[in-house]
């Protein structure tokens, strides 16, 4: 089967001059996206690049940013998306790890590139604007010199072409690459299309940064795959997002949960363009029961979903009439993928209780970049280990219960974070809340409760602790209760708990 750059062809011949992306000013049809992505297409082979050559790219949201993906796609090179948040150090060790023989920046980042640039060194170096930098190769001016036709490639791109290496956070240790073939990402867009009933008259707005995998695949490709429109938020603000909502009627919509919590609480808020929407997710991280209960007093319906890098990224959706009914679950497994509840032994867990989730399908990634023994761990029996702790109810509906590594033990008893930070968002006080094992001398570890207040807001310990006596078994309480003005998050919304662990033990 032929690889998702294709996709932009097929939709040049079928709807040329429906809006493909919409950047601030710029509106492009599928005609002109295609034309520029092949420009760009064959400005990256006259630099040298090939398939299967590593291409990384370091850029906030762009219109640019959506044409390296595609053109990438075209040329069947390995896009290595970087993460803008992250240090200089950081970014050069997956520069080093991943090989990559050129780098496309944006001008904004321009500092960030020079340190990365002190530490390593390329042949090829793109700016996306008109004016070179750092002495690199200038976008527009590239694009300018060639045709836009269809690029020819020596060997054809096919479905099982590496596509993408996606860095994990990298929450223990050294983060690792998951390998995206573009069959990963095309079952990821046919898994969406048939839970979501994605549309050509769809219009997506897309928040999150396309150098994570949510950006990408939540629903930036998954739109392309259907000929809906891409509309592009630079970079999260509450008040350009109502904006984009109602200038640009968004019917879909996917972001963190750390985003729908700051947008409820902005100033900004408006509900109205937000209930017109069709379909507003929450992914990335455990989506408090609480806020889906703030957003339907709204008249809003927040669905969630739960997905990972590895799984390109989407694993399961809670369609939108259980969305309400069955609230903190993640919904039901994707129609193309097999999924499994494993106690220790591999064995399928009975309906109602907890163990591993694993995973199987086509959307699943090829295994991690240049990591033998990791794979072979990862993909053990056949399936991959997602390292998430989950249960699956008597109707096939699949609840996240923690990440394996948060679990801790309490005088013997299993202690589920998530649950306990579930019960402290009930509390109408509280912005946010992350919980923790602890190392204690008695009863092996403890939890302790790290809470962000909303402003203007007051709580003691003993007020949370009174609240969770209320809800929770005694074990299960956390022996401390500590208050910070935010939470440690990483660009996927997700609280780097490790650091919490290290600042709080």
């Amino acid at each position: 089967m032929r690889g998702i750059g294709f996709w932009l062809t097929k939709r040049e011949e079928i709807a040329p001059d429906k809006e493909a992306v919409v950047d601030g000013d710029r509106r492009l049809s599928y005609r002109q996206l295609n034309r520029r992505v092949n420009r760009l297409a064959r400005a990256l082979q006259t630099q040298g690049l090939a398939q299967g050559d590593r291409l990384a790219l370091l850029s906030y949201n762009s219109l640019e940013c959506l044409e390296v993906i595609m053109a990438s796609a075209k040329l069947g090179l390995i896009l290595v998306p970087l993460n803008w948040r992250l240090t200089a150090t950081e970014l050069t060790f997956q520069l080093g790890d991943s090989e990559a023989e050129a780098l496309i920046f944006d001008p904004e980042l321009q500092e960030l590139a020079q340190g990365i640039l002190e530490q390593t060194s390329f042949e090829r170096l793109m700016v996306l604007g008109s004016e070179p930098r750092l002495e690199a190769a200038a976008y527009e001016q590239l694009l300018a010199e060639q045709g836009d036709e269809e690029p020819v490639v020596d060997q054809e791109v096919t479905s099982e072409s590496p596509f993408i290496i996606m860095y994990t956070a990298g929450t223990t240790g050294k983060p690792k690459g998951a390998v995206l073939t573009q069959g990963n990402c095309l079952y990821n867009a046919l898994n969406l299309q048939v839970d979501l009933e994605f549309t050509s008259s769809d219009r997506n707005l897309v928040a999150l940064p396309m150098f994570h995998i949510g950006g990408i695949g939540l629903f930036t490709l998954p739109m392309l795959y259907v000929g809906g429109t891409v509309v592009i938020q630079r970079a999260f603000d509450p008040a350009e997002m109502i904006r984009l909502f109602d200038q640009e009627k968004i019917t879909v919509c996917l972001v963190v949960p750390a985003i729908w919590l700051f947008l409820i609480q902005s100033a900004a808020f408006d509900p109205a363009p937000l209930a017109k929407a069709r379909i507003l997710m929450s992914g990335g991280a455990p989506l408090p029961v609480s806020l889906v209960d703030q957003y339907h007093g709204h008249g809003i319906v927040l669905q969630q979903g739960y997905g990972m890098s590895e799984a390109a990224p989407s694993v399961s959706t809670l369609a939108k009439p259980w969305a309400l009914g069955k609230k903190g679950s993640v919904g039901r497994v994707m129609f193309h993928l097999e999924a499994r509840v494993a106690g220790e032994d591999g064995r399928e867990m009975p309906r109602g209780e907890v163990g591993e989730l694993l995973l199987r399908g086509p959307n699943v990634m090829q295994g991690y970049w240049m990591r033998p023994e990791a794979n072979e761990e990862a993909f053990a029996g056949g399936w991959f280990h997602t390292g998430d702790l989950a249960r699956v109810d008597d109707e096939g509906f699949l609840y996240m219960v923690d990440r394996k590594k948060d679990m801790f033990i309490s005088g013997g008893e299993n202690v589920y974070p998530a649950e306990v930070e579930n019960a402290i968002f009930t509390l109408e006080q509280v912005a946010e809340a992350a919980v923790i094992g602890l190392p204690d001398p008695k009863w092996g570890e403890v939890g302790c409760a790290v809470v962000a207040l909303k402003q203007g807001q007051s709580l003691g310990q003993e007020d949370v602790v009174a609240h969770l006596k209320t809800c929770l078994a005694k074990y299960k309480i956390p022996k401390k209760v500590v208050f910070t003005e935010a939470l440690p998050r990483n660009a996927a919304g997700k609280v780097l708990k490790r650091n919490l662990r290290e600042q709080y033990s």
